[in-house]
């Protein structure tokens, strides 16, 4: 008899599991899907172009209605998990339906941070999260609304793009002196925001702020001079966090997030946890490759198989306002590390690569990421790198070629 095996979360952790498990362990497990969200699940890393108008919302579907029935999954949307019995081992949902399991996977992702500001609950004050955040937001940017943007890390500045494009007048305020600081460096990051600017969204970095104005709804965000920047919708995008209260309600580890070894086990080793609602080794990763390699070693897991996770090297490639941006590893040079680096600025293009006893330990990339693939290869391998190290910024075939 197939054990019963329940997924509380339908995002693209659950997704990438179910998909793993059906390459190993097809039939092992009867597989119940449960999310809150009353749809199929979908691609948040797709919701900025959604936003611009640039996709259709069909095209943000990870997979289609018939790929869950062909592979025996229960899918119950719409029905968030309100409790789990670890001595009963079953879940029950916020409908009253109680659920067995055999195996429970926590897939709970990550809540959006809103900082406890004056004014934060006025209408107007929203996070950029999911479809019906969309919804909101294009209405505003629709009709030319003066939008504010909190937040110059990726999310935040995904939102101002996909609202500048929808028709909004956007203003990006950002806390510290440079955007996406968790993935470029000064000069690259300098660079990213001349190309937001030139699209016609306004940058203030530096700009802390300290509450939201307004009386009926939100009408500017008040900064630390003593600025206002007028507004009729304020997004904040500052970050997010493991939505991992249901793990703590029932009585798991939990640090930032869900505590889980590298077989992706909790405390209670019938319950595990992958994705950002998960901590493993310190760290809770908030991007999509980490989530996948977690979703692997899981399924490997379930099946029977030996398999451990042992963390995910950080790595960004994505456009960012139409610009290429990609960062991998350590990027900023430390003591004992040394760095080449080709730049143009006329052409919008940096290229940066840290080097350690003539290994590649981190680069960035802004405005052109070609080969960023073979750069993360080396990374991760360690190889000695001294034979082409000027030859590194004109990527991998330039490199064999002189290798060869």
């Amino acid at each position: 008899m197939a054990e019963p095996l329940i997924i509380v979360g339908k995002g693209m952790a659950a997704t990438r599991l179910v998909e793993e498990l059906g390459q190993r362990a097809l039939g092992r497990h009867a597989i119940a899907v449960i999310g809150a969200e009353d749809r199929l699940a979908y691609n948040r890393v797709l919701l900025s172009p959604l936003l611009a108008g640039e996709i259709a919302e069909r095209e943000i579907e990870l997979k289609p209605a018939g790929w869950w029935q062909a592979r025996g999954v229960s899918t119950l949307y719409g029905r968030a998990v309100a409790s789990i019995d670890r001595a009963a081992r079953s879940v029950t949902l916020e409908d009253g339906l109680t659920l067995p399991y055999g195996k429970l996977v926590l897939a709970t992702g990550s809540t959006p941070v809103k900082p406890p500001l004056p004014g934060s609950d006025l209408p107007g004050v929203v996070t950029f999260r999911d479809t019906a955040d969309v919804e909101t937001m294009r209405a505003y940017a629709a009709r030319g609304a003066r939008i504010v943007v909190i937040g110059g890390g990726l999310l935040g500045i995904e939102a101002a793009y996909g609202l500048s494009r929808a028709g909004g007048r956007v203003t990006l305020l950002h806390l510290v002196d440079r955007l996406m600081e968790r993935q470029l460096d000064a000069e690259g990051a300098a660079l990213l925001a001349e190309a937001i600017t030139a699209r016609g969204i306004t940058v203030r970095l530096g700009a802390a702020s300290t509450g939201f104005v307004g009386t009926d709804k939100v009408e500017g965000v008040a900064l630390q001079d003593g600025t206002v920047v007028p507004a009729d919708l304020v997004v904040v995008a500052i970050g997010v966090r493991p939505n991992a209260g249901l793990a703590r309600a029932a009585g798991l580890a939990v640090n930032r997030g869900i505590l889980v070894d590298d077989g992706l086990a909790t405390d209670d080793d019938s319950i595990f946890a992958i994705g950002e609602c998960a901590e493993h080794r310190g760290s809770v990763y908030g991007l999509v490759e980490p989530a996948h390699e977690q979703a692997r070693v899981l399924a490997l897991r379930l099946a029977g198989q030996r398999a451990a996770y042992e963390g995910s090297l950080l790595a960004t490639n994505l456009k960012v306002s139409g610009v290429g941006v990609f960062s991998a590893g350590a990027f900023e040079a430390a003591e004992g590390a040394e760095t080449v680096v080709l730049r143009d600025r006329n052409a919008g293009l940096y290229r940066k690569f840290v080097l350690r006893e003539g290994r590649l330990v981190g680069c960035v990339l802004v405005g052109d990421t070609q080969g960023a693939l073979f750069y993360l290869g080396l990374i991760r391998s360690g190889q000695d790198i001294s034979a082409i190290r000027a030859d590194l910024p004109f990527g991998e075939h330039y490199c064999a070629a002189r290798a060869a």
